[in-house]
């Protein structure tokens, strides 16, 4: 008595008899398929080109997405562009905070900027960019491992901004030297909109923007 073929079987003796169909041409009309698309049934053949269809929207969709992605990043790219020419464009060391603030406004449409940084020089001790900062936000920036992006709670950082009422969702970006653990300033970034910067976003970016805004910055330091 010979036993049922096994649906596995089938399938690995197709595998390794590639040729089975151009054998047996007439199968291609014969076999019936469910189409979940049709609803009904199709031939093999049929079947096979709703199969190679699908997988042609699918990879026109990821290659959509690419571009979407490349046209983002070449935008963001050329804005980065744009700031950071303003800050080689600063006159010297004591303007740099402006320029860093300002040219993010300008470069990126950020409503509202600024930034922070304690431990100057004696130069700087009466600028706008040293006030106001207390032992608690010192604690909190050196907490801080990564850009913070994401909702306003209430942080003592919104408040040196222009209309810190305002602001919804905001980013707090550490400020250091390479290398060093603890933080000599915080540069804010902060919007009345909530999907401005969420939490879902990637910091990547805002890495580098920190990264440069240190650099820029630390010539302000004793």
């Amino acid at each position: 008595m010979t036993s049922p073929l096994d649906s596995n079987a089938v399938a690995q003796y197709l595998t390794d008899h590639p040729h089975f169909f151009e054998e047996h041409a007439e199968l291609l009309g014969e076999i019936k398929l469910t189409s979940p698309l049709a609803g009904r049934a199709v031939s093999l053949q049929e079947r096979q080109m709703e199969v190679l269809r699908d997988k042609y929207k699918t990879l026109e969709l990821r290659m959509h997405n690419l571009m979407r992605l490349a046209s983002e990043n070449e935008a963001i790219a050329n804005k980065f562009h744009r700031w950071t020419q303003i800050l080689l464009q600063s006159e010297d060391v004591g303007s740099m905070p402006h320029a860093v603030a300002s040219g993010l406004k300008s470069a990126f449409d950020v409503p509202q900027v600024t930034v922070r940084i304690w431990g100057t020089a004696p130069d700087y001790l009466d600028e706008w960019f040293v006030k106001g900062v207390s032992d608690d936000a010192r604690i909190f920036a050196n907490s801080l491992l990564a850009p913070y992006c994401g909702a306003n709670k209430d942080f003592e950082a919104v408040r040196w901004l222009d209309d810190p009422a305002a602001v919804v969702s905001t980013v707090i970006i550490p400020l250091r030297k390479p290398g060093d653990k603890h933080a000599f300033g915080l540069l804010i970034m902060g919007s009345q909109d909530a999907n401005r910067f969420t939490s879902l976003m990637a910091t990547d970016f805002l890495v580098h923007i920190g990264e440069t805004a240190s650099t820029a910055l630390a010539w302000l330091l004793a």
